[in-house]
């Protein structure tokens, strides 16, 4: 191998292990105060080479993440048994399945509805914004329950 060979082998190394070093260094440094002694003013350093003179401060290193605990039931924590989660589940899915059929029938009757406007023209420029206008809400409730019975897919596709 060539010198210029291990030099991008070193320099690839250095790049490499510098986010992980730079990381480690940040969580814990020494920190030296300095006084000075004719005036009386204070300098901090993290370079042991500037802290000739100086005293050291005693810092507790900083974690980078709290540890965590296990999560701890109390003994009075309530809990239900397996077999009422799955009635509750069923009532649930039950619920579920009642509003979807709900809402696909009003979904049917704002579309009729719309239609309905819709049929209604009387020709003119003038008529035909104002129809628009009068659309919006009509196209409004369309969507809105297009909304809602997707959702409830949704959330029938999450049941257990």
């Amino acid at each position: 191998m060539t010198d210029r060979d291990n030099w991008i082998k070193t320099l690839i190394a250095t790049l490499l292990l510098a986010p992980a070093i730079m990381v480690a260094s940040s969580a814990y440094a020494e920190i030296w105060e300095c006084v000075d002694r004719e005036s009386g003013t204070k300098r901090y350093t993290n370079i042991k080479s500037e802290a000739r003179g100086c005293h050291a401060m005693n810092f507790e290193p900083v974690s980078a993440a709290p540890a965590r605990r296990p999560m701890q039931r109390t003994a009075n924590f309530p809990s239900v048994d397996d077999d009422t989660q799955r009635q509750r589940d069923a009532d649930r899915r039950r619920i579920l399945d009642l509003e979807l059929a709900q809402e696909e029938q009003l979904l049917d009757e704002a579309k009729k509805q719309l239609a309905q406007q819709e049929a209604v023209r009387n020709g003119s420029d003038r008529d035909y914004a104002r129809l628009a206008g009068r659309l919006e809400s009509y196209q409004d409730a369309v969507k809105l329950h297009e909304d809602n019975i997707a959702n409830l897919k949704k959330e029938i596709g999450s049941t257990r």
